[in-house]
């Protein structure tokens, strides 16, 4: 029954058909990966991306939860003997958790409280009384004085109201309709208002325009949110939500002072103010705000995943010999050329910053590593002393006609991979330094493959990434990550235990399994070959050979992205035509001559051929983008360059909800407000830029004390 019923909840709240969550749902329970069922298992899902997919499964996982929490509600609340028909079909209907929350809340095992004090005196028929509101007759006072108890503490009436208006007070302030109307209220009319903290008044702080801030909490953006939130621990602000209390108390009233003429009207009232202003209030507020908090994170979360996914997704140099560049002032800078297998060939230290005798020595020692290793590329981090670094490099490079570009690169991220266990274990001999070099080559080399090395926390691309949910953020992040390297594929004998570690159905054991087998047996001659590999079985082999590509087997379909369970199929098609399956892997002339019409079975409809036989005509096409560089001005060094009317070039390295950075090379990123990125309203910068996007930008404003420039998209007039 709980089964049937998540997946009625996940068709209406998704819009899909049944027949599409009930594959997905079939396919995760039987052990496969987001991307394997998005890729090769199209017919059984009626072909829905991985975004769908890994929202039926997000849902399914809450739901699960939930029915599990209701039915743990239900027994206690049996065991209680307080269960009814009609409130064990309110918590089997409700689909929210904060909403069962809401009606569990009175029957939930708690500490003594002054209401139970009271019931303890007896006093709970009374409280009845009291909400009930049915006595408009007769004196109030002898009503009290029949539950005044001397022997239980109830010394007079008025200490027999007090205390039975605890039990009243409790009951409002636990009912479940008015505190789901309250949170409504809350949410649609609710004012969030911010403050700093009265003794930092004046004082200028990161958080200024939040001194006195105030926004329907509705509308409020999430980085306002989080930014207050994080004000907020910081001890700089204060935060409340203002409720309008005259639709308050008009809700509160119409629910429990239905009969004004009650006798206990006035004591009705007092305690609906008491119950508000002590628990409702605060716990309404804290419950709207923590939502919108979370609604916030999980925005922020997404915005990092983005972010992340382009930069992993940004354009590969390839396979090109390219050296790499740490600069440095007192330690030197740091070279590392990297092989085209992306192997380290040779590492130098030269000083730029010393003598003209040791300038002229570091020239002698780049141009000797160019010309020996054939070097294409050389990739300088955009760290302290890049751009001397960079301009001195591109001097000597001209000055020797050296056949080789030199190129920017982002070394964010690249000091903690070479601190990294993972990069001890590779080069245990080297300096922390050299290994930052190798970081910054192999990242223009294949930026996937270096960055999935690193924390991509560490990378510096999201928005308030350490104030969210740590597990929702790793969760989003892992997720992203394991997207990017299967759609666009690993080569099977050089990928790094890092990078296979992300590949559909093979995790950390396996791929260090296959990296011990490897170089313990050498290259995999076939994708089949992954069989032999200890504790690789049938089911790991069917999630990760689609994604794996060897690209010298002896098999000339294993450099493509069809899966080994289409072979048969594909040898079927090639008969047919008459054509070797070498000479057509390719060859759109004779590919185009498969009618796929003819292959249609219960296992490859019209979806999966259609994939088949465009991955044939173009077998191992990396979907990558064409790499490119962007110069940056060689006169325009430090803030102190920058002046309002400039037009530069920039890279973009950063996209949130309000804007985006960009590096314009000088050390410092400018950012261009969402209201600056086109003539037109933009609702998502992610709409008009991406991380790694090559743009001109026009300085608008410069403030050299807070080390801030200020953005605007330029367009050629």
């Amino acid at each position: 029954m709980e089964s049937s019923r998540i997946i009625d909840y996940i068709v209406k709240d998704l819009g899909l058909d049944e027949f599409k969550v009930n594959g997905v749902l079939s396919l995760l329970a039987k052990g496969a990966t987001v991307p394997f069922i998005a890729r090769y298992r199209k017919e059984q899902t009626g072909g829905i991306d991985e975004v769908q997919i890994r929202n039926i499964s997000d849902k399914f996982t809450y739901y699960a939860e939930l029915e599990a929490a209701k039915l743990t509600a239900i027994k206690s609340i049996e065991s209680q003997g307080r269960m009814t028909e009609d409130l064990k079909k309110k918590i089997s209907e409700c689909r929210q958790k904060f909403v069962l929350e809401d009606i569990y809340l009175p029957y939930k095992p708690r500490p003594r409280t002054r209401a139970t004090i009271a019931r303890e005196k007896g006093l709970d028929e009374l409280a009845q009384i009291i909400l009930s509101g049915q006595l408009i007759q007769g004196a109030k006072r002898s009503v009290l004085e029949r539950y005044t108890n001397p022997s239980k503490g109830v010394l007079t009436p008025e200490s027999a109201l007090e205390d039975a208006l605890e039990i009243v007070i409790e009951h409002i302030s636990e009912d479940a309709e008015i505190r789901s109307a309250l949170r409504e209220l809350c949410r649609g009319r609710g004012v969030l208002i911010s403050k700093v903290v009265y003794a930092l008044a004046g004082t200028k702080t990161k958080y200024e325009a939040y001194y006195n801030f105030s926004e329907l909490i509705a509308k409020t953006a999430s980085h306002r949110l989080l930014a207050i939130r994080r004000g907020t621990k910081e001890k700089i602000l204060n935060w409340e939500i203002d409720i309008p209390e005259n639709e308050v108390f008009k809700l509160m009233q119409n629910k429990f002072c239905k009969n004004k003429q009650s006798i206990f009207h006035a004591d009705l009232l007092r305690a609906i103010d008491i119950a508000y202003r002590r628990t409702l209030k605060m716990a309404i507020e804290v419950d709207v705000l923590s939502s919108r908090l979370t609604e916030a994170e999980k925005e922020a979360i997404l915005v990092f995943a983005k972010n992340l996914r382009n930069l992993l997704l940004a354009p590969p140099a390839g396979r090109k010999v390219i050296m790499g560049v740490d600069p440095g002032i007192a330690t030197g800078a740091k070279l590392a050329v990297m092989g085209t297998m992306g192997e380290l060939k040779e590492y130098a230290q030269i000083f730029l910053h010393a003598s003209e005798r040791a300038k002229a020595e570091a020239g002698k020692v780049l141009t000797d590593l160019v010309k020996k290793h054939n070097v294409e590329l050389i990739a300088t981090g955009n760290g302290t002393g890049s751009k001397e670094t960079f301009a001195f490099i591109k001097d000597i490079v001209k000055e020797n006609s050296l056949d080789v570009k030199p190129v920017m690169v982002s070394e964010a991220g690249a000091s903690v991979y070479s601190a990294s266990d993972a990069a001890r274990a590779e080069f245990p001999e080297l300096d922390i330094t050299i290994r930052g070099a190798i970081s910054i080559a192999r990242r223009l080399q294949d930026p996937l493959a270096d960055l999935i090395k690193i924390d991509p926390k560490s990378i510096g691309v999201g928005q308030y990434q350490h104030d969210v949910s740590q597990s929702l953020l790793k969760k989003e992040l892992d997720a992203t990550i394991e997207s990017c390297v299967n759609y666009v594929g690993v080569e099977l004998n050089t990928a790094s235990s890092e990078l296979l570690t992300h590949v559909s159905g093979i995790g950390p054991t396996l791929a260090a399994s296959i990296v011990a087998y490897r170089k313990r047996i050498g290259p995999f001659k076939t994708k089949k070959d992954l069989l032999k590999v200890p504790l690789l079985g049938e089911k790991a082999f069917e999630q990760c050979a689609g994604f794996l590509k060897v690209r010298e087997s002896i098999n000339p379909l294993d450099n493509s992205s069809i899966h080994p369970e289409r072979y048969q199929l594909i040898e079927s098609m090639a008969a047919d035509i008459g054509a070797d399956i070498g000479k057509l892997i390719g060859n759109e002339e004779i590919v185009s001559k498969i009618d796929i019409n003819k292959y249609v079975s219960e296992t490859a409809g019209i979806p999966t051929l259609t994939d088949i036989v465009k991955e044939l005509k173009k077998p191992g096409l990396d979907p990558r983008k064409e790499f490119d560089s962007v110069e940056f001005s060689q006169t325009i060094n430090e803030l102190g360059d920058v002046s309002p009317g400039m037009v530069l070039n920039g890279i973009v390295t950063n996209v949130t909800n309000f804007g985006a950075f960009v590096d314009i090379g000088v050390h410092q990123d400018g950012l261009m407000h969402i209201s600056n990125m086109s003539d037109r309203f933009v609702k998502d910068p992610h709409t008009v830029v991406a991380v790694g996007n090559k743009i001109k930008v026009k300085i608008i404003s410069v403030d050299k004390a807070l080390g801030r420039i200020g953005l605007e998209m330029h367009t050629a007039k």
